[in-house]
């Protein structure tokens, strides 16, 4: 008995040497990814913020003015997957928010999981399909396991890479019921959740709730004079059934964010649990307003922005009084792409046309059975990436690069296309031009043809229900990131920082290991 005793006594001492935290290593990790996050109008506003946001970042941080994504076509899931595992979308296992099935058959979300069921959704997602480890997993690894990871996120993809394989919860907003939702992968679900979803929910909040300028117009910079006129006024009813999509693509969403992630960092006593880090992950939105009334939404883009400022205050501020920032380590970056959602007003007459991707392919099935033999040639389609069927072409005893390069010489005739590439094309390792195109396409889930449009063209997805129109421009904008730690002194690095070398940074300032693919050296800090 006494040897059992002894055991238990020693392996206890054991856990406990390896959890024992450095003293002078953090107590919390906080992970900020904001969506379309642009360096010009973080420092553009930066006299209209207040001192504990962007400019408590900007001064008392190391602030990374450019950080290059690399990777052609980014989404908020793709690139979050670059920013947690620190490598490119052809290596994550999430190249993009939709891929299509294994085989054909139609589209699906890549972390889509029919084994995890959701809790207060009907929506199941896992990490299992994200092939490599994040930082959140690295920190649970550091701490034996008892260091506590929680996610939150509008979009449960987004929710789940920054939990990690390893994490404790994943929590997103559904964008049907307005409900905070979990998946059962994860055996922790907060309290808080259920607590914001049964007593305070969205449902009986968002007839009330309504977007409008937060200062008098005189105080937005750069704005024409209709502008400051003609205030935007933006309401959520909840009669309209898109009413949780138009909030969760509002700056809005921001604060339902933040409210949340204070109550799990209060509720769980995140930072103040004992000697394991723990991490506490929150993804925002700086993106466009993709249901602004104006094609002109400056003055839009302008206030989210302010209030963004506001919502990060508002968080540093919960952490500082309940963990305090010396003994936190927060990382914030951007998702390194930029949409433009509406096009130019016909009165300015530049170039422009549309593109029906329902036409498109229509047009390109009967020229490849009139060549080959009446068949539904075209699986599917998104984002660019045209998915042949591959059943059909070995019926017809065809191979599939063949087909592919008809399809592509037909496509490049069509009006609104700049150019489209094979998948041979674009995994060749020949052309620079096309290296972003390369890191961004696993040829595992990419199509077999690759669109390129022409910039000033809206496309229109009408294959899809309700059809998804993009605006078709090359915004080269500079996005930030920033790194805000105890005892890592302030400075401005204006030179390209590559997004993959963002994930072993910080575990470097950590003094954990990096995730198992990481693509880049750390950043002397």
């Amino acid at each position: 008995m006494n040897r059992i005793i002894t055991s238990v006594l020693f392996g206890l001492v054991g856990l406990n040497a390896v959890i024992m935290a450095d003293p002078s290593r953090p107590r919390l990790v906080v992970g900020i990814v904001v969506d379309q996050l642009r360096t010009d109008y973080v420092e553009y506003l930066k006299n209209l913020f207040g001192d504990k946001g962007f400019n408590r970042l900007m001064k008392e941080g190391v602030y990374m003015r450019d950080i290059d994504f690399k990777a052609s076509d980014l989404d908020a899931v793709s690139a979050t997957a670059m920013l947690y595992t620190g490598n490119y979308p052809n290596a994550t296992g999430v190249p993009s928010a939709v891929v299509c099935r294994d085989g054909g058959g139609g589209l699906t979300m890549p972390l889509e999981d029919k084994t995890a069921i959701g809790n207060f959704t009907n929506e199941t997602f896992s990490p299992v399909a994200l092939r490599l480890s994040t930082l959140s997993d690295e920190v649970k690894i550091d701490g034996a396991g008892v260091g506590a990871v929680y996610a939150i996120a509008p979009d449960p993809q987004q929710a789940i890479i920054m939990a990690g394989h390893a994490g404790n919860c994943a929590v997103w907003l559904n964008d049907n019921t307005g409900k905070w939702a979990t998946s059962t992968y994860y055996h922790d679900s907060p309290q808080a959740v259920s607590t914001r979803n049964y007593n305070h929910p969205l449902s009986a909040r968002v007839d009330t709730m309504q977007w409008k300028p937060s200062l008098s117009l005189d105080k937005y910079p750069g704005l024409p004079a209709q502008k400051k006129a003609y205030p935007f006024r933006y309401t959520f009813p909840g009669s309209d059934r898109e009413v949780y999509r138009r909030l969760i693509a509002s700056p809005m969403v921001n604060t339902e964010i933040t409210d949340l992630a204070i109550d799990i960092l209060d509720g769980l006593n995140l930072g103040r649990r004992g000697e394991a880090i723990d991490m506490l992950n929150v993804a925002y939105t700086a993106a466009p307003f993709k249901y602004a009334s104006d094609s002109d939404y400056r003055l839009e883009l302008e206030d989210s922005y302010l209030r963004l400022d506001s919502q990060i205050g508002r968080l540093f501020d919960a952490i500082d009084k309940k963990v305090g920032l010396e003994n936190t380590l927060i990382y914030l970056s951007s998702t390194g792409y930029y949409e433009d959602t509406l096009g130019e007003d016909a009165a300015f007459r530049i170039p422009t046309g549309e593109f029906s991707v329902k036409r498109a392919t229509s047009l390109l099935n009967s020229y490849l059975s009139a060549k080959y033999g009446n068949a539904d040639y075209i699986d599917s389609y998104y984002d660019g990436h045209l998915y042949l069927d591959h059943a059909v072409i070995g019926q017809k005893k065809l191979t599939a690069t063949e087909v592919a390069d008809d399809a592509r010489a037909f496509l490049c005739k069509m009006s609104g296309v700049a150019d489209a590439y094979t998948l041979p094309e674009i995994l060749g390792r020949g052309s620079d031009a096309l290296e972003g195109l390369r890191l961004a396409t696993d040829p595992k889930a990419c199509g077999d043809i690759y669109i390129e449009y022409t910039p000033g063209w809206t496309v229109t997805d009408d294959l899809r229900y309700p059809e998804v129109k993009k605006q078709i421009r090359s915004s080269m904008c500079l996005t930030p990131a920033f790194i805000l730690a105890p005892g890592v002194a302030p400075k401005v690095i204006d030179a390209t920082v590559e997004a993959v070398r963002i994930a072993p940074t910080v575990s470097s300032a950590l003094r954990i290991r990096a995730p198992n693919g990481v693509a880049e050296r750390p950043i002397t800090l």
